[in-house]
């Protein structure tokens, strides 16, 4: 069908009619990154003359295997290190400027791909009048390996390939989204879990400006970044393994992408992150927001009630440990600060499963996102807070509303295959499905999230707090996370002193 045809800057591509949305996937946003490539920023792609046909995704980012991202629906068989694609749902390709919504894919920055099965932009184009982009960006080591202060300026910005991945996306969008019926003046980034911590970066890098308007952040804010001086230990502790000296790292990009992968698989988690470095990234994006970086932007952001407990679940040590083994969890988890948590988050209860849940979802993801909503509240810049509160019955409930269990919920594809897995079969999954999505279709057209079938949803402010509820019920709620938000900045505060 010739309207499938779209001319994009480096060429024509060919998608196809999917019911009432056309969909484009596959579609190089840049040069793969191979062989003298690797760990360098990303380049345009080659131009094309012929019509290149865009009907199946590209590869995702190489990547190990990973037990609880192929249980959430992650594939990995068809990966490789040229993996810098992305894939376009839209009403229409038409001369009309409809609002866009580009997505970042989660993952902890080593899994995950835009073409994970929960990711069809189909609903959000045909119910919200909306253009979805999605896209896949480097990932583990050979996106966020810092190699410059080791292997000097010819691997400079190694660190943040990841991220310039996901600056060449937008960058792209706003070149070209205007052919497939979208409007660049118009883009909200939303993303979940690594997803969301890159759209917490992307609020501070300079270079960012003007490629989003909004962003929506899901289970995830702007704290998750190493240091310089840290992330060199990674990449020192790599080279190692590697067997590779300091004196001839060129050597790393010689050896084969799956080795490099799953030698960096034993590293321990989030150890390849994005990284203060440099004028990508000069200071940390929390400190940056603060200062203004993202007045701008309206952002809705939200966390799960049970976000750590989609990881506990998997950990065998929880349904075999001794009281010594549980303790030593805590002690290895929270090292140094482990005493002075429990002094003022305990009270003297006996460690358990719960408890390390609630820490661990405090810790990681909403103390973070209030942290986040409060630095932007600041800059008064609009502010929608959610928090998901809606336990799966799969696994007999002990699921409970962990982490990613709210995806198929704003993307509307409950009825996808194997979803029933992680949500269970009920029929009540349509109504908050129905509810969310639209919510999120609301704050991509207008910037405000508000429903005819929610209660009033207030943006949030650092008196009353308000904060949307997404459960069987919907309702607004005044500072849900009060008593251990107040704890955990008084903790903060008391870690802070100690060091």
């Amino acid at each position: 069908m010739t309207s499938t045809i779209v001319e994009s800057v480096y060429g024509k591509v060919r998608g196809q009619q999917q019911g009432k949305a056309a969909v484009w996937k596959g579609i190089p946003y840049a040069k793969p990154p191979i062989g003298d490539l690797r760990f360098r920023a990303p380049q345009p792609p080659e131009l094309w003359t012929e019509v290149r046909e865009a009907t199946l995704f590209g590869p995702a980012a190489i990547q190990a295997s990973n037990g609880i991202m192929e249980f959430l629906g992650n594939q990995t068989d068809n990966t490789s290190e040229d993996c810098l694609y992305l894939n376009v749902w839209s009403p229409s390709a038409d001369n009309r400027r409809r609002p866009v919504m580009v997505w970042i894919h989660g993952g902890a920055f080593t899994a995950g791909a835009g073409s994970g099965h929960l990711y069809d932009g189909h609903s959000f184009a045909t119910e919200g009048d909306i253009v979805v982009v999605t896209f896949n960006y480097r990932l583990g080591a050979l996106g966020f390996l810092h190699l410059g202060g080791i292997g000097g300026d010819d691997f400079s910005g190694s660190c943040n390939c990841g991220i310039l991945d996901q600056l060449a996306a937008l960058q792209w969008v706003q070149d070209n989204i205007g052919k497939f019926g979208g409007d660049p003046e118009r883009v909200t980034v939303f993303g979940e879990s690594a997803g969301a911590m890159s759209i917490g970066v992307l609020m501070a890098v300079p270079k960012a400006k003007g490629l989003f308007h909004q962003a929506i952040m899901q289970s995830g804010a702007a704290a998750n970044v190493l240091s310089s001086s840290i992330a060199e230990k990674v990449s020192s502790r790599l080279l190692a393994a590697l067997e590779i000296g300091h004196g001839e790292v060129d050597k790393i990009r010689q050896i084969p992408a799956q080795q490099l992968v799953d030698t960096a698989a034993l590293l321990p988690a989030m150890s390849l992150i994005p990284v203060v470095e440099g004028h990508l990234l000069p200071v940390h994006p929390e400190q940056a927001i603060a200062e203004g970086s993202a007045k701008e932007i309206p952002l809705m952001i939200g966390t799960n009630k049970d976000e750590y407990r989609l990881f506990s679940f998997f950990d065998p040590r929880w349904k075999n440990g001794d009281a010594e083994e549980i303790s030593s969890i805590f002690e290895h988890t929270f090292g140094l600060n482990w005493l002075g948590i429990s002094q003022y988050l305990l009270n003297g209860e006996e460690l358990n499963q719960d408890i390390y849940d609630k820490l661990m979802t405090m810790s990681l993801f909403t103390f973070p996102a209030l942290k986040l909503a409060e630095l932007q509240v600041k800059q008064e810049a609009p502010v929608w807070m959610y928090r998901f509160d809606w336990e799966t019955p799969a696994f007999y409930g002990e699921l409970k509303a962990c982490h990613s269990l709210e995806l198929p919920f704003v993307w509307n594809t409950i009825a996808k295959a194997g979803t029933e897995r992680l949500t269970g079969a009920a029929e009540e999954r349509k109504k908050l499905a129905e509810e969310m999505h639209h919510s999120w279709i609301r704050f991509a057209r207008s910037g405000n999230p508000n429903s005819p079938t929610l209660p009033e949803w207030r943006a949030y402010n650092l008196g009353h707090r308000p904060v949307m509820i997404f459960n069987r019920e919907n309702v607004l709620v005044h500072d849900p996370n009060s008593g251990e938000r107040k704890k955990w900045e008084n903790l903060m505060v008391h870690l802070e002193k100690s060091r």
